[in-house]
């Protein structure tokens, strides 16, 4: 990286610090103040790291104002239109697109991966019956790290490349084990023959006592879904995953806690709160009252599902998935269910008012998605599940960039301490008694 920098002047003006700085391939340059408080004496204040660089990564790209999202240099516009999930997977995980032979025994190994130890899958027993699923994911994923010693070593090449494949093949069969355990069903094994999607459709809602059909809508619909949801940056869970991981634990560890920040309302929680949110306003003849509600400051009611952190103009993931959101209700009959058309009918009403306009909060990834997978069967307590398995193969990727990075070293973020200042034990008995 070429390097500039910024002079910082000390408040009485005594003192000149140079500050490098750092210019990536795209999107604004960074300052470099790692020297600054030795130098200086001084920390950078910025809560939820809204401005500040915490690594350099060559995985994914946003910019925020434009609505742009770039996978290893890739406008996920073309990746969504031309490619699958596992080809997608293979970019992130190594780089580069693969070419015929490699897209095949990748696929090959993804498939032939998907198993669980039947120790794990006792493990779902010990769960309550209304667990919620994420919690049964992070704690059995966390688990693998009980199973699969051969890939402990976090300074192992051979060892990362088994369990990148590993996990990547297993989550849709800890996410399937899950939700079977919720609604008292018996475990459906994977097969081989079917591809990821088609897979995981068959052990989610197959049953032994007869045949299973899967709708080929159904399954390029989760296709597509986990294509948006694969990566988008230094989230908060992924930066979850790269902290975790930056002290040198095992990827499954590092892994678990990322699913732990994504169950947040906030994360990854966000498509089940737009289903929660569409059940309290019940009715299309509410919308009117709801979206007053939404613009009034003083009411703690939000339109979940609007608007976004990074994208300032439009969601890039939305736009893709509208589409297939139309298509799939067509394809299951859901055209009609109120529930869906209370959705729709938001949708249009946020798209034309123009106080939602002038604020950008448009339709977002997780408006469209929360939808979809409510018109696939998917309960509203699996929506975070379904985007843990789309996103880990973006955990995957970064934690393999952070674990070989020469310049890596444990995340240990600083503070500006506002508590008490120094002061001395007080016995108590000589404590004031009110």
């Amino acid at each position: 990286m070429s390097k500039d920098a910024y002079t910082l002047t000390s408040p009485d003006g005594s003192r000149t610090t140079e500050l490098p700085v750092h210019k990536g391939t795209l999107g604004p340059d960074v300052v470099d103040i790692g020297g600054l408080y030795q130098q200086e004496g001084a920390f950078t204040y910025d809560p939820g790291f809204v401005a500040t660089g915490s690594c350099d990564s060559k995985i994914t790209f946003i910019d925020g104002k434009e609505g742009v999202l770039l996978y290893r240099g890739y406008p996920v516009e073309q990746l969504a239109a031309q490619s699958n999930f596992l080809e997608v997977a293979f970019l992130l995980l190594y780089g580069d697109l693969p070419n015929e032979r490699e897209l095949s025994s990748f696929d090959h190994s993804i498939r032939t991966h998907t198993m669980l130890n039947e120790g794990m899958l006792r493990f779902f027993r010990g769960f309550r019956y209304d667990a919620h699923p994420m919690a049964m994911l992070s704690a059995v994923v966390g688990s693998m790290s009980a199973y699969y010693h051969d890939t402990m070593d976090v300074n192992n090449a051979a060892a990362h490349e088994i369990f990148a494949h590993r996990i990547l093949a297993k989550m849709p069969t800890i996410a399937a084990a899950a939700y079977k355990h919720t609604i008292g069903q018996p475990f459906i094994y994977p097969r081989n023959d079917l591809n990821y999607c088609e897979n995981m459709l068959r052990m989610f809602f197959a049953v032994p006592a007869e045949n299973y059909e899967i709708d080929p809508i159904a399954a390029e619909a989760l296709d597509l879904l986990f294509i948006l949801h694969a990566d988008h940056e230094q989230n908060c869970s992924t930066s979850t995953v790269r902290m975790a991981g930056s002290s040198g634990t095992n990827p499954y560890s590092a892994i678990a806690a990322g699913i732990s920040a994504l169950w947040g309302p906030a994360h990854g929680g966000a498509n089940e709160a737009v289903l929660r949110m569409l059940e309290e306003i019940g009715s299309v003849k509410n919308i009117p009252k709801y979206v007053d509600k939404a613009k009034d400051k003083s009411d703690p009611f939000r339109l979940m599902g609007f608007g976004h952190r990074v994208y300032k103009n439009f969601d890039p993931r939305a736009t893709i998935i509208r589409d297939m959101c139309y298509k799939v209700l067509k394809q299951m009959g859901r055209t009609n269910s109120p529930l869906f058309e209370l959705a729709l009918e938001l949708e249009q009403v946020a798209l034309k008012d123009e106080y939602f306009i002038s604020k950008n909060l448009y339709p977002n990834v997780d408006f469209y998605s929360g939808i979809i997978y409510r018109a696939l069967g998917i309960p509203t307590s699996m929506f975070t599940v379904m985007f843990a398995i789309g996103r880990t193969v973006g955990w995957v990727a970064h934690w393999r960039e952070m674990i070989t990075d020469p310049k890596g070293k444990i995340s240990r973020p600083r503070q500006l301490y506002t508590g008490a200042a120094n002061r001395d034990y007080v016995a108590i008995d000589k404590r004031p008694k009110t």
